[in-house]
């Protein structure tokens, strides 16, 4: 078993790109009426204290969310994704509130679907599964999966109800993860066309960076429209450290691609960690009209 906790990372700059797309798909899923379902193949505890041990052991926070919290009010291109952080910390009147408390993906989800949406969880690490058990299982809405995310979303596959989005973000320490996201959309995509997915991966330093390998892979592939949003808060480097993340969106909602655009060029320079920070939105691939 690996021991991947996301607790260390939780808040950082990958989150904030990962949550505030995610929170932007479910609000417009929410559009129509009909219920939707939301599936998470990697969800881990479900929500985070900041101030826990596990967070301040790298505080990755301060960097990421930290650095917009004083100021959310002026980001209203990622008002539902800051807005459910706001409900998380009410603090005292007059106050603000402090950053205390952050949400995972499943957590976001949680907060931002409706009483006739579904969620369906999916954790193989045994000690998050307990955490995202007790943050999530008394909600009635929701189902807990002690399983691996891979194999289980496809065993989910189709679901019901017949809208929704997949969520897939692994912890990528295995290099065989890169493949193996491609492998699962593909085999997800057969059984479940019409799904919205959407793959967060990290952009390493140049020995241990495959991402573009699995850009290439996931373009060669049938998949329609497929999005690409990435930032990189410093220069990439020779060596192993994360500069940067990405989300891939395949079957993104309409007009995606400019809300999140609307957001990433200030998000891109609020969040620099130095020369070189960088950001792109663009078509890794747009079926024809």
């Amino acid at each position: 078993m690996l021991s991947y906790r996301h607790a260390f990372h939780a808040g950082n700059h990958a989150d904030v790109l990962k949550h505030a797309v995610q929170a932007l798909i479910i609000e417009s899923l929410k559009k129509k009426d009909k219920p939707f379902i939301v599936l998470d193949t990697h969800a881990g505890g479900g929500l985070y204290d900041l101030r826990g041990d596990w967070s301040q052991k790298k505080v990755e926070y301060a960097d990421g969310i930290g650095r917009l919290w004083d100021e959310r009010a002026q980001w209203s291109a990622m008002a539902p994704y800051l807005g459910v952080i706001e409900e998380m910390n009410p603090g005292q009147e007059g106050d603000g509130g402090e950053l205390h408390y952050y949400p995972g993906s499943p957590e976001l989800s949680r907060r931002l679907t409706r009483e006739q949406d579904k969620l369906a969880l999916m954790e193989l690490h045994n000690n998050e599964v307990d955490d995202l058990r007790a943050n999530m299982g008394y909600d009635p809405r929701v189902a807990v999966h002690h399983r691996d995310g891979f194999e289980g979303l496809i065993a989910l596959l189709p679901p019901t109800p017949r809208r929704g989005l997949v969520l897939i973000d692994p912890p990528y320490e295995l290099k065989e993860d890169y493949f193996a996201v491609v492998d699962t959309l593909k085999k997800a995509q057969k059984r479940w066309a019409t799904g919205i997915y959407a793959l967060w991966y990290p952009i390493l330093g140049q020995e241990a960076d495959k991402s573009r390998d699995m850009l290439r892979a996931i373009k060669r592939e049938n998949f329609g429209n497929v999005l690409v949003a990435e930032l990189e808060v410093a220069a990439q480097t020779a060596d192993w450290g994360m500069n940067g993340s990405g989300m891939l969106i395949i079957s993104p909602p309409w007009m995606l691609d400019e809300q999140i655009e609307a957001f990433l060029k200030p998000l891109c320079a609020k969040l620099a960690q130095g020369a070189g920070a960088q950001y792109k939105v663009e078509w890794l691939n747009k079926a024809e009209a």
